[in-house]
C-alpha cells in the first residue's frame, strides 16, 4: 500500500504551572483559537478546545508521522511563546511540565467532544485535580495525586 491511512484521535490535557489561574476570559478568547491553529499547522484537526482557569483540554485528530510527545511539546511551547509575546502582563505564565494524553475511539469521539465543550459547567462541581485523577483512573493509570501534581 503506497499511502498511510490513520485515524488517530486524542484527548490532550495540560495545566498551568502550579495550577495558577492564568486563563481568564480575555486570554481564553484568543488562546483557544490559537491552540487550534497550532494543531492545524501540525497537520491535525481540532474537534474541541476548552478548559478552565488553570488547564486546557484539546480533542483532536493528528497525523501518523507526529508523535504524542511532539504534539504536546509543540502545542505547549508555541502557545506559551505566543502568550508571552501577546500578553506582556503574563510574563510569568508557564504550562506544567507534563501532560495527559489519551487515545479516543471514534465511537466515543462525540461523547469526549461534548465533555470538553461542557468544561465550564463541569468545573462548577469538580476541581481540575479531581477531574484529572478521575480521567487517569478511567484509563487505568495507577498514580497518586502526589506523583501527578508535584
Amino acid at each position: 500500500m503506497p499511502s498511510t491511512w490513520t485515524h488517530n484521535y486524542y484527548h490532550l490535557v495540560f495545566g498551568t504551572k502550579h495550577r495558577e489561574p492564568w486563563i481568564d476570559q480575555q486570554l481564553e478568547e484568543r488562546l483557544f483559537p490559537f491552540l487550534g491553529g497550532i494543531i492545524k499547522d501540525l497537520g491535525g484537526t481540532p474537534y474541541a478546545i476548552n478548559g478552565f482557569v488553570e488547564h486546557v483540554h484539546i480533542v483532536l485528530r493528528y497525523p501518523s508521522d507526529l508523535s504524542n510527545s511532539d504534539l504536546a511539546r509543540h502545542t505547549k511551547a508555541r502557545s506559551s511563546k505566543w502568550i508571552h509575546e501577546t500578553f506582556p502582563r503574563l510574563s510569568r505564565f508557564a504550562w506544567q511540565e507534563g501532560y495527559g494524553g489519551f487515545t479516543v475511539s471514534k465511537s466515543v469521539l462525540p461523547k469526549v467532544v461534548r465533555y470538553v465543550e461542557n468544561q465550564k459547567e463541569h468545573h462548577r462541581k469538580v476541581s481540575y485535580v479531581d477531574e484529572f485523577m478521575s480521567i487517569l483512573k478511567r484509563h487505568g493509570t495507577d498514580a497518586s495525586e502526589a506523583e501527578v501534581f508535584r
